[in-house]
C-alpha cells in the first residue's frame, strides 16, 4: 500500500473535493445510521453477478458496485474511472497504479465516520494504538536509540513475591501485564488520574507504575504490598490471607480499574460497561440472548456487557439430546455449546478471556474437574459469533465459514492451577514477544516452550 498518496488521488480531490469521500463512507463503508446500513444491504452487491462477496467495490467517480473476481477491474478500464472504494474496510484502491494509497485527510474522515458508525449501533469507541503527535514525533527522530528486545532479553520479564498465598494474584497481574494493548497504553504514559492526583487511591496509577517496573530492564523480583492493600480496600471481599480463586480476583480487578478510570467513587458498587475506558475498550464485549415467542414467533432480543466467557466443562445440566451428555475435551467444543440459541456471542473485544469452570460447587459435593481441554495457539471465533448463525440458521454444529480476520485471537497468556479445591498453586505463562514463552511461578521466572504452553491443564 502506497502510504503517500498518488496523483491520481490528488487530481480527483483538487477537482471534486473530499465531499465523495463523506458520502460513501457514512452511507455505503461504516453506515452512520439505520438508514445507510439498510442501504448498503440493499446496494452493496456486484452489478454484474449480484454477489456480495469477495470484495465488493465502489467506484468513486460513479458509484458503482462491483466484485473484485474482474467486474470491479472491467469497468475501471471501460469507463476510464480510477479510483475505486473496499466497502467493507474502507482502502481506496487506484486502478492506474494497481495500489492501495492512503491519504491522512480522508483517513480522518473514514475514523470520524466509523465512531459514528459505532455510537448509533451503541458500542464502545473502538480502541486505537499509540500514535505520536506531532511533538513526540520530533522527540523521537532527536533521539533515534531504541531499546529493542533480543532473543535473550528480559525486559518485561519480572518474578512477584508471594505475600501469603497471593500466586491467585501474581498469574494474573503477569497477563495483564503482557496483554499488549494494555500494556502499549500504560508504556505511553496515557493514565490520568482521576483522584486529583492522589495516587495512594488510585488502582491504575499502581498498574501504571508496575508497568514501568516491569518494562524497566530490572530483574528484581517486585513485592506488590501497595497493590494488595488497594484491591483489599476497595474489594473487600478478597481482603486476607486465605486462598483466593483467580478468575474472581481478575473480574474484581477489572471493575476496580474501570470505575477508578472513570473517577467514579469505590463505594458506589455499580459499574457502567458502556464507557470508551481502556478497560471497555480492551475488555468488554457484548452477549446476544434471542428469546422467541411460541405464539407470535415474535424475537426478543437483547445485549448484554461481558468480560469474559466461563466455558462450563462438565456435561450439560439442561440438554436432553446425547450430545448434551458428552464432556467436552477441546476450546472449540465448549464455544459450540455455549454458543447455543439461548446465548450468542455478538461483540468481540480486543483481548478475550476464556476462563474454565473449573471448580464444582453443589449441595453434595466441592471438586476439581481435571478434565484436559485442548486448545489452539490462534483461536477464529468466526464460527461462532451471532451474525454468521443467524444467517446460516445454524444452532446444532459449527459450519464452515469464511474466515474474518477481525475475528482472529493470538494466545499470549494462560492462568494455570495446580491441586485440589483445597489446597493449590497458581502459575501463569506469558508471551514476552513473539514466540517467547515463561512460565511465571511467582517469583520464579522460566523459559517454556509453546507445546508447553498448549498441554498445560488451563
Amino acid at each position: 500500500m502506497s502510504m503517500e498518496g498518488c496523483v491520481h488521488l490528488s487530481e480527483f480531490k483538487s477537482t471534486k473535493g473530499t465531499q465523495p469521500f463523506r458520502i460513501i463512507y457514512s452511507f455505503f463503508v461504516f453506515c452512520t445510521s439505520k438508514a445507510a446500513r439498510q442501504q448498503k444491504a440493499k446496494w452493496c452487491v456486484c452489478s454484474v453477478c449480484a454477489a456480495h462477496a469477495p470484495r465488493i467495490h465502489a467506484c468513486l467517480h460513479c458509484i458503482h458496485f462491483a466484485c473484485y473476481q474482474g467486474h470491479i477491474q472491467d469497468h475501471t478500464t471501460s469507463m476510464q474511472h480510477n479510483l475505486v472504494v473496499d466497502v467493507e474496510q474502507g482502502q481506496i484502491l487506484c486502478m492506474a497504479c494497481g495500489d492501495y494509497v492512503y491519504d491522512s485527510e480522508i483517513r480522518r474522515i473514514a475514523v470520524n465516520c466509523k465512531e459514528k458508525a459505532r455510537r448509533s449501533l451503541g458500542l464502545n469507541t473502538e480502541y486505537r494504538a499509540w500514535a505520536p503527535d506531532s511533538v513526540e514525533m520530533t522527540l523521537l527522530q532527536a533521539h533515534p536509540k531504541r531499546r529493542r528486545p533480543t532473543p535473550n532479553s528480559t525486559i518485561g520479564l519480572r518474578g512477584l513475591i508471594n505475600l501469603g498465598n497471593t500466586c491467585f494474584m501474581s498469574c494474573i497481574i503477569q497477563a495483564l501485564t503482557h496483554t499488549p494493548l494494555l500494556r502499549d497504553y500504560f508504556l505511553s504514559d496515557k493514565h490520568v488520574c482521576q483522584f486529583n492526583n492522589d495516587s495512594t487511591r488510585c488502582l491504575v496509577c499502581e498498574i501504571s507504575r508496575l508497568f514501568q517496573e516491569f518494562y524497566s530492564g530490572n530483574k528484581a523480583p517486585l513485592i506488590l504490598h501497595k497493590l494488595l492493600h488497594l484491591i483489599w480496600t476497595h474489594a473487600r471481599h478478597l481482603a486476607g490471607y486465605e486462598q483466593q480463586d483467580a478468575h474472581e480476583f481478575f473480574i474484581a480487578a477489572l471493575d476496580v480499574l474501570h470505575r477508578h478510570c472513570q473517577g467514579n467513587p469505590p463505594s458506589n458498587g455499580d459499574s457502567t460497561h458502556t464507557c470508551s475506558c481502556i478497560i471497555d475498550q480492551i475488555f468488554t464485549g457484548g452477549l446476544q440472548s434471542d428469546v422467541v415467542c411460541q405464539a407470535c414467533n415474535g424475537v426478543s432480543t437483547t445485549i448484554d456487557p461481558f468480560w469474559d466467557i466461563s466455558l462450563d466443562l462438565g456435561p450439560c445440566p439442561y440438554g436432553t439430546s446425547k450430545a448434551d451428555k458428552t464432556v467436552p475435551t477441546s476450546l472449540a467444543d465448549c464455544l459450540e455449546r455455549f454458543t447455543r440459541p439461548e446465548h450468542l456471542v455478538l461483540l468481540l473485544i480486543a483481548s478475550l478471556s476464556l476462563p474454565w469452570q473449573r471448580f464444582e460447587h453443589s449441595n453434595r459435593l466441592h471438586k476439581k474437574i481435571s478434565t484436559f481441554i485442548s486448545f489452539p495457539e490462534h483461536l477464529d471465533m468466526t464460527p461462532f459469533m451471532s451474525n454468521r448463525r443467524n444467517n446460516n440458521n445454524n444452532h446444532n454444529g459449527i459450519t464452515t465459514h469464511p474466515t474474518d480476520i477481525n475475528n482472529r485471537y493470538s494466545l499470549f497468556a494462560v492462568v494455570n492451577h495446580v491441586g485440589s479445591l483445597d489446597a493449590g498453586h497458581y502459575t501463569a505463562y506469558v508471551r514476552q514477544h513473539r514466540d517467547q514463552w515463561y512460565k511465571c511461578d511467582d517469583h520464579m521466572i522460566t523459559r517454556a516452550t509453546i507445546q508447553d504452553v498448549l498441554q498445560s491443564e488451563g
